[in-house]
């Protein structure tokens, strides 16, 4: 069944932890976000993975160079994930999945500000990637005539693991979950919510109601 991410973009190591505390029975993975982790460095992994050890920790790095060097001092802050960009180098993506080998744990590979995202997550699979983040980020999501089906379209074709970040909630998230993504990536669709856990349990059982239905 896909799995559900919480994409963390508060801006404390308290908050986060509040946030999670509330959401944590409805997800599988938590994402710590790269402002969070700019702003409070890898602590903050270190203190959600000794909060929810039962759950998936994953550093969005955004990691361009020095792959291997770079996750490896996150695995060992205690993240099971951690994302290099697609945009990097060859070099840089597989030194940070050897990392990721060495420390038992996987890599995300993310397409952000990638040209051909489909072209780029079939190439990185080869190398080792978890699987691979079809990611449109903020800005992209801002600009005028953005639609989420893009991603939606893109990884029904890809033929390779990936997730959707960019827009996921309660009303795109049965095509999401139908287009056979093993992440479903929700932001502000928890975080932004009223009721942050209500959201979360309604995405949950969105997705447990496509993978009734197949």
């Amino acid at each position: 069944m896909t799995k559900l991410q919480v994409a963390i973009d508060l801006l404390s190591t308290e908050e986060a932890l509040a946030l999670t505390a509330k959401v944590a029975p409805y997800i599988d993975i938590i994402e710590l976000g790269t402002p969070l982790i700019k702003q409070e460095g890898l602590a903050v992994v270190t203190a959600m993975k000794k909060a929810h050890p039962d759950k998936l920790v994953f550093a969005d790095l955004k990691t361009m160079d020095a792959g291997e060097l770079e996750a490896d001092i996150a695995f060992k802050a205690g993240a099971d994930l951690v994302t290099v960009l697609g945009a990097a180098g060859d070099a840089t993506i597989k030194g940070a999945i050897k990392a990721g080998k060495a420390h038992n744990k996987g890599v995300v590979v993310d397409t952000i500000g990638v040209k051909d995202r489909v072209k780029r997550a079939q190439e990185v699979t080869e190398f080792g990637a978890e699987f691979v983040e079809l990611h449109a980020g903020l800005d992209e999501q801002w600009a005028d005539g953005y639609s989420i089906q893009v991603l939606i379209d893109e990884a029904a074709r890809a033929g390779v693991p990936v997730s959707i970040a960019g827009g996921v909630n309660v009303d795109n998230i049965t095509k999401v979950v139908e287009s056979g993504v093993v992440v479903a990536v929700a932001g502000a669709a928890i975080y932004g919510a009223e009721d942050p856990a209500a959201a979360a349990k309604s995405l949950r059982e969105a997705i447990e109601g496509v993978a009734e239905a197949v």
